[in-house]
C-alpha cells in the first residue's frame, strides 16, 4: 500500500513470497477502502509507516488486525547487519537496493506535507507504490534467510499498531485526583511563575540552616557547593549520594526540596495542562525508539510516571485496572528465545540477576549457591571434597 498526499493511494495484492499478485489499485479514499478490505480479508497490509498512517485510520474508526512496518523492520536488519541508524525509510532502503546514495530520512513535517495554494489536482503519492513493493520484496528474501526473524518482524509491526492505538486511546487520567496530590505535596497552585509553597518554604529554611546571612538558591549547584565549602564541608557535586554522606542540618532539607522540585517541574501543573485532556493521558509512544529495542515516547514521560502519581491513573466506571510486574522481563524473554535451559532455569528461581552474579562471581563457582551450581551446571569450588 502506498499512502497519498490529499486522502488516496494506491492499492496491490502481494503473495505470500512479496512478489505482486495483481495490479496497482489507485482509490480516491485509501481509509474507505482499507476498511473494506480489512472487513472482507483480514490482510495484512504492508505500509512504509504505522506511526504516519495508522492514527488516521483510528481517528477513522478504522482498525486492522496485521501489518508489516517497512521502516521497523529496516531498521531490525540495518541492527542486525551492526549499521543501526543508518537512514531506515522506504527510499533509503530503496536506494541501497539500486546501489544509488542513500538520502537522509524525512522529519516528520516533510512526510506530511501541507498542500499549497497553488498545488494541482494530481493524486501524487507520497509513497511510491513500486519502492513498497520491491523493499518489501527484499525484506522478506533477507528475512528468510534468518532463523526467527519473521517472527520478530512481525512482532515488532503489531507493537507499532499497539504503540498507536494506545496513544489514541489513552490512559484513564483524573485530572482532580492529580491536581490534589500535587497540593498536598507542594501547597496550593502557585501563579505568575512562582514556586509553590512548600518549595518556598524548603528553600528559606534551606538558606537559614547555612546561617543567619547566607541566601542559597537551592535551584542553583553552584551556590550550593559554595555554602558546604564556606562550612567547611568541600564536596564535588550536588547529587543525593554525595550529599547524605555529609552531617549537615540542610542536606535532608535539600533532599526533600530536590524531590518535590524534580515532581514540580517534570510532571507538575504544567504537564497536567500539557498532557491530559477528557479524562486522558494520550502520550506518543514510540516502538524501537531506542538501540536496545525497547519502546520510547516522544512527549509526556510515559515510561516514567513517578509512583507518588499514578494514583491518577483511575479505571472508567464498570472496568478495573490490570497491573503487572514486568520486573526482569526483558531478558527471561531472552532466555526463552535463546532456548537456553539453565538460562530459563535460573529465571524460574527468583532473582535472575542474583544467579547470574553468582555464576560470573568466578569460573571456578567460588560464593555460587549450591542450587545455582546444579542448575548452571558448575562444578564444586577448587578444593571442596
Amino acid at each position: 500500500m502506498a499512502v497519498g498526499t490529499r486522502g488516496g493511494g494506491d492499492l496491490r495484492v502481494l503473495g505470500e513470497d512479496g512478489s505482486p499478485a495483481g495490479p496497482v489499485e489507485r482509490v480516491p479514499d485509501l481509509v474507505a477502502a482499507v476498511a473494506e478490505r480489512e472487513k472482507a480479508d483480514a490482510p495484512r497490509w504492508v505500509w512504509a509507516s504505522t506511526a504516519r498512517f495508522y492514527p488516521r485510520l483510528i481517528e477513522a474508526g478504522v482498525r486492522v488486525g496485521r501489518c508489516h512496518d517497512l521502516e521497523l523492520v529496516e531498521s531490525l536488519l540495518l541492527g542486525y547487519a551492526g549499521r543501526y541508524g543508518e537512514p531506515r525509510s522506504v527510499r533509503a532502503a530503496w536506494a541501497r537496493l539500486r546501489g544509488e546514495p542513500v538520502p537522509p530520512d524525512r522529519t516528520p513535517q516533510e512526510e506530511s506535507p501541507q498542500p499549497s495554494l497553488f498545488d494541482d489536482d494530481r493524486e501524487e503519492a507520497a509513497d511510491d507504490i513500486e519502492q513498497v513493493v520491491a523493499v518489501h520484496g527484499e525484506q522478506q528474501r533477507v528475512i528468510g534467510g534468518l532463523d526467527g526473524f519473521a517472527l520478530l518482524a512481525a512482532a515488532e509491526s503489531a507493537g507499532a499498531l499497539v504503540a498507536a492505538e494506545m496513544g489514541h486511546d489513552g490512559l484513564p487520567w483524573s485530572a482532580a485526583e492529580h491536581d490534589a496530590l500535587l497540593t498536598e505535596l507542594l501547597g496550593p497552585r502557585p501563579s505568575g511563575g512562582l514556586r509553590p509553597r512548600r518549595l518556598q518554604e524548603l528553600a528559606d529554611q534551606i538558606s537559614a540552616a547555612f546561617g543567619p546571612r547566607v541566601h542559597v538558591n537551592p535551584d542553583s549547584p553552584a551556590q550550593i557547593l559554595k555554602a558546604f565549602a564556606s562550612a567547611g564541608l568541600p564536596v564535588a557535586s550536588t547529587r543525593a549520594h554525595v550529599l547524605k554522606r555529609l552531617d549537615h542540618p540542610a542536606v535532608p532539607l535539600l533532599l526533600e526540596y530536590k524531590e518535590l522540585s524534580r515532581l514540580h517541574t517534570a510532571h507538575g501543573w504544567a504537564w497536567l495542562d500539557t498532557w491530559v485532556s477528557g479524562g486522558r493521558f494520550r502520550p506518543e509512544y514510540v516502538a524501537g525508539g531506542v538501540v536496545s529495542g525497547r519502546w520510547a515516547t516522544s512527549g509526556g514521560g510515559a515510561l516514567q510516571i513517578p509512583r507518588v502519581l499514578r494514583k491518577a491513573v483511575v479505571a472508567d466506571p464498570g472496568w478495573s485496572l490490570v497491573v503487572a510486574d514486568a520486573a526482569q522481563l526483558e531478558p527471561r524473554v531472552l532466555a526463552a528465545l535463546a532456548g537456553d535451559r539453565a538460562f530459563t532455569d535460573a529465571a524460574a528461581h527468583g532473582d535472575l540477576y542474583a544467579a547470574l552474579s553468582d555464576v560470573f562471581h568466578d569460573e571456578g563457582g567460588e560464593g555460587m549457591s549450591e542450587a545455582n551450581r546444579g542448575v548452571w551446571g558448575v562444578g564444586p569450588p577448587q578444593g571442596a571434597g
